[in-house]
């Protein structure tokens, strides 16, 4: 289910909560305020029931935007991309090459950042002989103060599934680390990981590995670069 639809609704709840029974959060029986970790709800009463001032003063923390929103803004314009895959089984084929371009767009208050991409690729036809398609993908990028991940997801005019993700960030390196799993046909699951490195505010390179069967191969490498400097 969305979290929005699990979101409002709870919103509502603990509001009718504080408004209709204000005795009873207050009432001797409630256990004094504690400094906690924002992901621990604190009992109210006796009888072990949340209490609702807590939970949405937790909320309202966790709602909170931080550095990692921040870095992920950061990366906001208009990108040229130039692709390389290895899709041949044969190690010493050549990577197929191709070229595209991406926008990147903060939204809902800086909590999230989405993005387009179009490009073209080469493709087997019904013919089986190969072809150039127009691609088109768009992916949604966030970081998830409960779970203190990064989040990601993807959807593309290739596939009918939605490709998710979670991930961290080594400030040292400046690369984000996603990892997740595939399956592109019944069966055929895969592990990947995907390194985002940001090199500078105007260059970037993703790196998409796969795991068969206990061997990681580099299939994927984009090469971003700011179209106009920041």
């Amino acid at each position: 289910m969305p979290p929005m639809k699990i979101f409002i609704p709870l919103i509502t709840i603990l509001f009718a909560t504080l408004i209709a029974t204000p005795s009873f959060a207050q009432s001797p029986a409630t256990s004094p305020a504690t400094e906690s970790a924002p992901s621990t709800v604190q009992p109210a009463t006796a009888t072990g029931q949340p209490n609702p001032q807590e939970m949405m003063k937790q909320m309202i923390e966790l709602s909170k935007l931080n550095e990692n929103h921040r870095l992920l803004s950061s990366l906001d314009g208009n990108w040229n991309f130039t692709i390389k895959t290895w899709m041949n089984p044969d190690p010493n084929a050549k990577p197929q090459e191709s070229k595209g371009t991406a926008t990147r767009k903060t939204v809902m208050g800086g909590r999230y950042v989405m993005m387009d991409v179009n490009g073209r690729m080469q493709m087997p036809g019904e013919d089986g002989k190969m072809k150039d398609v127009q691609f088109k993908g768009m992916g949604l990028e966030g970081y998830d103060n409960m779970k203190k991940k990064f989040v990601s997801s993807w959807i593309d005019n290739i596939g009918t599934g939605i490709q998710s993700s979670e991930g961290t960030y080594d400030p040292a390196t400046k690369t984000l680390t996603y990892t997740s799993e595939m399956e592109p046909l019944p069966g055929m699951k895969s592990q990947t990981r995907e390194l985002i490195k940001i090199a500078d505010n105007n260059h970037m390179t993703l790196e998409w590995y796969e795991n068969h069967g206990g061997q990681e191969k580099k299939t994927m490498e984009i090469n971003y670069t700011r179209s106009g400097k920041k």
